[in-house]
């Protein structure tokens, strides 16, 4: 939603009456699907304090000379702390929401000294992790395609119903038509997520026609970029064919006559389109499974690029995603194109710098935007294949830009000479290459040592790229999801064989020493982060074979990606990220150790629950 300016605003302008009829039911609902928080030792259910600049040990808050909180000692099989220094433990000390001792039971107790402390033995056949961390994923589209009918190329596991994957046209249309034939309501919306033309052919609106005259059907494609409405929906929605045209670029992105809108297209539907997918009721739900969906997978952190932002919204967020019993945080990036869009360059830096100061991370904060960081656009989708290819297509289709390369370079000279930390969407080797030249010239005019721009997705590059990354001081967030899921279909359409298989070079990322971590973009790969640490390690396609054998990387390199370096990537890793005396309590429970598995066997070793700020939350299976 956030790639797609359409989308953005088109939900900004939903009616705030609509949300403050939601707001009354949210606070009440919002921890459903979590279970209820087990305090350590003594300690009841905990309001998180959220600081991801959080007090270390010595500054904890102490209240009118009332003892420290209590010390609890968590034994397990194992503790893998992410720490080069210390890298495996047995046991690790907690005070409130702060780690004070890692090592062996008798190192921690001789750590302790004196200090009262008791031994919290539910984790001896468990292994404890550093806290999973999702780099960048979207709250809202993650909440709104995951709660309509999945009908996409791959499984999509959710809390009490996993979709299953639709393969081919056949499979796909059976079931489409499956989920209208169980809608009760003859006047019900079918609302389906995960189309993809590659695996389920072409998709007009005669097509949807067939499937129901009478029933508003409208198909969200994989992307999230695209939607193809039939004939009922149009009518419906108030669409009108003379109202797409003359407007440039938008009217061209529009197939009126066969009900299919995309990019700059969603202008012209999306407004009336949102007021059906993202009712206070859709919201609602969506964002209760996506918090149950994260847990499960063992997230105890994320981060929403280019935050969707408005007060009613924000509410919403306070209420869902910062409840007492939801145990992560929701960190948030500015926008660094709809801001600008908004108020103007002139004024950029003092809205930008505004909107941070909605949440700012401080004590008390559960949901918080990252100072001076800043998200930033360079070319279209990878899996709509809009990123812009240094080669082309091999069909001869064209990329797009999301910000056209000047205004790339004109935004992001604005916040780096402000002091911005940059993290910019880019999925091209085209888009890549713009990219680097601008941050070569930045780097000229305004030097900054460990300035950390992150390059976002890396879907293709070229050897010599990479090089260039590290020596302009960037890093790598990528999605290691693409060579897994697309590979196959886009070596034989689009990109061919040879490019298509080294999509996200992660083994020359990490051997020209990049700080490297992973991400899903919900809903553009699962929010699962042994998931991804499995795509990264195996980089096995459905077909079975492995898509550019010498870009896999080990299974440290990938848990590493998705703890410490995905906590350095947003300058957290004096925070979370590993388990050290004085960073926040946040850790993730597994049955299994993941580095004596089968590394095949990686994304199937059960998450047992998570430990948030100290607070035991296990997973509740449906």
């Amino acid at each position: 939603m956030i790639c797609s300016s359409a989308m953005a605003a088109a939900f900004t302008a939903l009616s705030a009456t609509s949300r403050r009829s939601f707001l009354g039911s949210a606070a009440a609902a919002a921890g459903v699907f979590v279970a209820e928080a087990v305090g350590p030792a003594g300690i009841g259910p905990a309001l998180a304090d959220g600081s991801l600049n959080g007090v270390l040990e010595g500054d904890l808050p102490r209240d009118g000379g009332k003892a420290n909180p209590a010390t609890t000692i968590f034994t397990a099989k194992a503790v893998i702390t992410m720490e080069r220094e210390n890298p495996r433990a047995w046991a690790v000390a907690v005070q409130g929401k702060t780690i004070v001792a890692a090592g062996s039971l008798e190192q921690v107790k001789a750590a302790l000294g004196d200090r009262p402390s008791t031994i919290d033995d539910t984790f001896a056949d468990h292994v404890i992790l550093p806290g999973f961390i999702d780099q960048h994923l979207h709250p809202i589209l993650g909440a709104l395609t995951l709660a309509v009918e999945v009908i996409a190329p791959e499984d999509w596991p959710m809390p009490g119903r996993t979709f299953k994957a639709a393969t081919t046209p056949e499979e796909y249309r059976s079931r489409l038509r499956s989920a209208e034939a169980a809608l009760k309501d003859p006047g019900e919306w079918l609302l389906s997520w995960g189309y993809h033309p590659l695996w389920h052919g072409p998709l007009m609106r005669a097509d949807l026609d067939g499937v129901s005259e009478a029933r508003p059907i409208a198909i969200w494609q994989r992307s999230c970029h695209e939607f193809t409405l039939n004939s009922a929906a149009i009518t419906a929605l108030g669409i009108r064919e003379d109202a797409t045209r003359g407007k440039g670029e938008w009217s061209r992105q529009v197939d009126f006559a066969n009900g299919h809108f995309w990019e700059g297209g969603l202008n012209f539907m999306i407004g009336p389109m949102l007021k059906v997918l993202a009712t206070p009721e859709r919201l609602r739900s969506g964002l209760r499974q996506m918090v149950a969906y994260l847990h499960a997978n063992g997230v105890t952190a994320y981060n929403e690029p280019g935050a969707l932002y408005t007060p009613d919204m924000w509410t919403i967020y306070e209420a869902i995603l910062g409840a007492p019993t939801t145990p992560m945080y929701a960190t948030f990036l500015a926008d660094g194109r709809g801001i600008p869009d908004r108020v103007g360059l002139a004024r950029a830096l003092e809205a930008t710098e505004a909107q941070i100061a909605v949440s700012p991370a401080g004590p008390g904060k559960k949901l918080m935007f990252f100072p001076k960081q800043i998200k930033l656009f360079a070319d279209g989708a990878i899996i709509s294949q809009l990123m812009q290819m240094k080669d082309g297509y091999l069909d001869g289709h064209k990329g797009e830009w999301i910000m056209p390369p000047g205004q790339l370079e004109e935004r992001a000279r604005l916040y780096w000479n402000a002091g911005y930390q940059i993290h910019v969407h880019v999925n091209g080797d085209l888009g890549l290459e713009v990219l680097l030249n601008v941050l070569e010239k930045l780097m000229a005019e305004n030097p900054r040592a460990d300035h950390r721009t992150v390059i976002v997705h890396f879907a293709n590059s070229t050897d010599e790229q990479v090089a260039r990354i590290a020596r302009l001081g960037a890093i790598v967030s990528a999605n290691p999801y693409y060579p897994v899921g697309f590979a196959d279909k886009y070596g034989e359409s689009g990109l061919g064989p040879e490019r298509a298989d080294v999509m996200v070079r992660a083994r020359s990322v990490l051997d020209h020493a990049i700080p490297f971590s992973l991400h899903s973009d919900l809903p553009m790969a699962p929010a699962a982060p042994l998931a991804l640490a499995w795509y990264a390690v195996n980089r096995l396609t459905p077909s079975g074979r492995v898509a550019g054998p010498e870009q896999r990387i080990d299974v440290d390199a990938a848990l590493r990606a998705v703890t410490i370096e995905a906590a350095y990537s947003w300058r957290q890793e004096d925070r979370i990220g590993s388990i050290a005396p004085g960073k926040v309590a946040n850790f993730t429970v597994l049955h299994d150790d993941p580095y004596a598995v089968d590394p095949m066997k990686l994304r199937d070793i059960p998450v047992w629950g998570t430990v948030f700020e100290g607070v035991v939350f296990p997973v509740v299976r449906a």
